[in-house]
């Protein structure tokens, strides 16, 4: 499983990084394990005793109850023997590397508390009571972002077309007014049947100019929600993402936590994704 893959891929950079900084001596990493070892044996026996403790309180049956007792007592002993050898190695072996211990597992074990009250948290938010059901909203308004009209925007066309959304138009940022008439020109050549709204940006920003557009259609009807249809296109090539303008691909990550505004990206794989043997990376925004 991945969570086991990236537990044993954090252990030995940990494990790794141990090694250089005590230079590979084992006499001072060895302080280290003991203390390790010896509190994981202490911890352990507690718990069992602590485990006999409620099995004792929901037996009643006497033979059954002694031979808890018996195994209650055993750990408890050993409870006492590993804690008092784990108590003599930390102050005899403080200062030669043990101090590393006292601070990381304390660290670490507030770490683990914060993220298990994050999920929980989390968990608690996402319940839903036994009667509800979904919320269909009043009415779907789908918006396709443009840049030019190539393959890749004629795809999201039809795909935002054929959700059948109540109203339906693209929007595109003008940051160069020859290539917006250019752009005007090909939509109409192409007979795309639908409105092509031109937002300005005399300072060539395309992120903003959307979201406050967005922002608008969502106070003017707060009860519908707005789609809005990315067109995307997949390279097969690591290079090949970064020479593409990722300006609309921030733009999703801002639009993601726009409540009302649900992101659709439609993927159109080019040549060079095609012709690898390996499951391509992710899409690159088409801008």
């Amino acid at each position: 499983r991945l969570v086991f893959s990236n537990g044993i891929v954090l252990l030995a950079l940990a494990a790794t990084g141990l090694i250089v900084a005590f230079d590979a001596t084992l006499s001072s990493i060895i302080q280290l394990y003991i203390i390790g070892v010896f509190v994981s044996f202490t911890l352990s026996q507690a718990g069992m005793v602590r485990h006999w403790n409620t099995e004792l309180a929901d037996t009643t049956n006497p033979a059954a109850r002694r031979c808890m007792r018996r195994s209650q007592a055993i750990n408890a002993v050993g409870a006492s023997f590993t804690g008092i050898v784990l108590v003599i190695v930390l102050v005899t072996k403080f200062t030669h590397g043990a101090w590393i211990v006292t601070i990381a597992m304390p660290v670490l074990f507030l770490l683990m508390k914060a993220v298990r009250r994050h999920y929980d948290s989390v968990a608690e938010e996402l319940k839903v009571t036994p009667d509800a059901g979904p919320k269909p909203p009043s009415r779907n308004h789908a918006v396709v972002l443009v840049s030019t009209v190539h393959a890749p925007t004629l795809r999201a066309v039809g795909y935002a077309t054929s959700t059948h959304p109540s109203s339906i138009e693209a929007v595109t940022v003008s940051v160069d007014p020859d290539e917006t008439h250019a752009l005007a020109k090909a939509w109409d050549a192409h007979g795309l049947d639908m409105p092509l709204v031109v937002l300005e940006s005399p300072f060539r920003e395309i992120t903003r100019p959307v979201l406050d557009y967005l922002r608008r259609r969502r106070l003017d009807t707060p009860r519908d929600v707005v789609t809005v249809f990315i067109p995307e296109y997949v390279l097969g090539r690591w290079w090949e993402q970064i020479l593409h303008n990722q300006s609309a691909l921030r733009l999703k990550a801002r639009l993601l936590f726009m409540p009302g505004v649900m992101v659709t990206s439609v993927p159109y794989v080019l040549r060079s994704a095609t012709q690898r043997t390996e499951p391509p990376g992710p899409p690159v925004t088409a801008r």
